[in-house]
């Protein structure tokens, strides 16, 4: 049985009747049957939404503890019994603190959330090491036969953009479409497999709303006398112990050493301790903000929301219809405001996801404040585990520093890496590096992946001169000697492909799927040069052939690793910083390429045409030896860029 998205709800809701709401005293909260948000948003009048409550007797119970919710989650996965077997991924979960396989609630359906961009400003490269570290591991888990539903939500209402759109005297939604449009660009610059989603904030405000709405009613969200609804943390068990350990006196107001960037206070270690840009009364100095009370000196209009919540209550009434007995509705306002940061996670991954999700991924930053409150929230709001499998990537370093915003030390990609060379070459120094440790971003090191991808590209552009050259002259006897010869080259790329499979089955080990590839491309090269030494050879008396076979695999085998690797692709054309073209100077077609060059070129192009692969290949080496690269495009003209 292959279980399609609707009939894992329909399990998903089948274990949490059964077995999430602990005792009949505690409702949880209806998360299974969310109205559609409004097709518009474009209005800022008061929104409306349904959310069902139990009657008042019930309204100051809360959600079981948090190791009670693992438990309900172990036994509801117990339950699924699919019968496709995908490959088994081991993956260091940021939860367990330890290596475990990766279970699906219904394999071999992966529910899959990841943190986007907050779109006031172009996305740097320490950015992007999370997004192409998503796209490996998505890369991964549909090359081991699974099937990903990837969310990942977009940030476009926060104190930052207000700044922003205040300072450039701009409407929210034409400062939010301008980076968002960027971020997609660079998302397919890169080559980044797109998720099935990108919601914005601003598109989820009802069920913001219910959010607040659910964990009030369990006992965990409260209203301050200015209007803004908090978090209660000191009600919610085992906070700040899920991804992190942290002391709560650290928590308490005054205890950091320092103060970070948007008045973020810090440990002596540096980590954030509250990131919530929001300054007002509330009960425990530990709460954060759930959402913001208007403020005329600082709010606009156009980033502020009235949102109404339709609820459905339990009735005590012993008379009248049957019906009418069990439920009532009312209207609840959460007020005049806008979100806080942490909400919108919990309210798409549950809208989108369901109330219980396979697998997070974020940078190792997030992982306090921002993951430790979505858990808190989602958990409280919808009495089940929120993820079973938490990954969190390391962070890009400049000299011994993060980058970031705050430190000033950023870089946006198109900055830097202005070729699509650059590009292809951060795309494989994120893609063959160890997720979890810290990548240095060096010259050194965007040019050892350039020099990488050379070789990659000369090895792949030789075994396709050498198949053609093989396919038109060589007789169908020659072939059939070929296939029914052993390959040692076969040998080596059998064992390399296998373990490969096995390095990208344990956590993601890019560096060892690194080696796995480049060993079948040592074993073509040499292939090369054993051919080409016996041609040099003038005792032989018979012409020596490739071993076409074995490159023949070994060309299957790069298309098959590609598959995790992304790195065979044309960077498109993007957009540059200020809106100009960010294509690479040196391409034929935006730079000067002389024209003993252009004619080399011209000339190479029809002896392939004509199928004269030996004068194909010494016009090559012409080329390159006056300083130039030439790359066939199929079904195109080739590209000319310099060395």
């Amino acid at each position: 049985m292959r279980f399609t998205r609707a009939s894992r709800m329909i399990l998903l809701t089948a274990a949490a009747a059964s077995s999430l709401c602990f005792h009949s005293s505690l409702t949880c909260v209806d998360a299974f049957h969310l109205t559609p948000p409004s097709s518009s948003i474009s209005s800022r009048r008061a929104t409306t939404t349904t959310a069902t409550l139990p009657h008042k007797s019930s309204r100051a119970t809360r959600c079981s503890s948090s190791s009670a919710l693992q438990q309900s989650s172990s036994t509801s996965t117990e339950t699924e019994t699919p019968t496709s077997s995908p490959r088994k991924l081991q993956l260091y979960n940021s939860l367990t603190r330890t290596k475990t396989p990766l279970t699906p609630i219904a394999s071999p359906q992966i529910s899959m959330y990841t943190c986007g961009p907050t779109v006031y400003d172009s996305a740097h490269v320490g950015n992007f090491r999370a997004f192409l570290t998503y796209d490996i591991l998505k890369r991964t888990l549909l090359y081991l036969g699974y099937d990903v539903d990837h969310i990942c939500n977009l940030t476009d209402v926060d104190d930052k953009i207000i700044n922003k759109c205040n300072a450039e005297s701009i409407s929210l939604q034409e400062l939010t479409d301008k980076y968002a449009n960027a971020f997609f660009d660079d998302l397919e610059a890169l080559n980044i497999i797109k998720a099935r989603a990108y919601p914005r904030a601003t598109e989820h405000i009802e069920e913001m709303a219910r959010v607040i709405i659910d964990l009030e009613k369990n006992g965990l969200a409260y209203q301050s006398e200015e209007g803004s609804w908090y978090f209660a943390v000191s009600k919610k068990e085992g906070y700040g112990t899920n991804l992190v350990q942290l002391d709560p006196d650290q928590l308490k107001k005054g205890a950091s050493s320092t103060t970070g960037g948007g008045g973020a206070q810090r440990s002596a270690s540096g980590m954030a301790l509250d990131a919530d840009e929001y300054d007002a009364d509330k009960e425990g100095v530990r709460d954060f903000c759930l959402w913001k009370a208007y403020k005329p000196e600082f709010d606009r209009e156009d980033a502020t929301w009235d949102p109404v919540v339709e609820v459905v209550v339990d009735s005590d009434d012993d008379g009248g219809d049957e019906e009418q007995q069990q439920q009532q509705q009312q209207t609840r306002r959460i007020g005049k405001g806008r979100p806080g940061w942490h909400l919108e996670c919990s309210a798409m991954a549950r809208k989108f996801l369901g109330p219980t999700i396979d697998l997070h991924a974020g940078g190792i930053d997030l992982k306090f404040p921002h993951h430790e409150n979505e858990i808190a929230q989602s958990e409280g709001a919808n009495c089940a585990p929120f993820c079973n499998c938490w990954v969190h990537n390391g962070f890009v370093n400049i000299g011994d520093e993060k980058m970031s915003k705050s430190k000033g030390n950023f870089l946006t990609l198109r900055k830097a890496c202005p070729t699509s060379e650059d590009v292809r070459a951060y795309r494989y120094l994120v893609a063959s590096s160890q997720y979890r440790n810290p990548l240095s971003f060096t010259e050194a090191a965007l040019g050892a992946a350039k020099g990488a991808l050379k070789r990659l590209d000369r090895i792949q552009v030789m075994i396709d001169d050498a198949l053609k050259s093989s396919s038109s002259s060589s007789s169908s006897d020659d072939n059939n000697k070929n296939e029914d010869s052993s390959s040692a080259i076969v040998a080596t790329v059998e064992k390399e492909l296998a373990n490969f499979e096995v390095a990208i089955a344990d956590d993601l080990s890019m560096p060892r799927a690194s080696a796995c590839l480049f060993s079948i491309v040592k074993a073509a090269e040499k292939e090369f040069k054993r051919v080409a030494k016996l041609n040099k050879d003038e005792t032989l008396e018979e012409t020596p052939s490739l071993d076409v076979v074995g490159l023949a695999r070994v060309q299957e085998a790069l298309k098959q690793m590609d598959q995790v690797f992304g790195i065979y692709y044309e960077v498109p054309q993007i957009k540059g910083e200020e809106g100009v073209d960010g294509t690479d100077d040196d391409d034929v077609n935006g730079g000067a390429v002389p024209e003993d060059v252009m004619d080399l070129v011209i000339q190479r192009t029809a002896a392939k045409d004509a199928k004269d692969w030996e004068l194909a290949d010494s016009l090559r080496a012409k080329i390159t030896e006056l300083g130039f690269a030439v790359k066939d495009v199929k079904g195109g003209d080739p590209i000319v860029s310099k060395v």
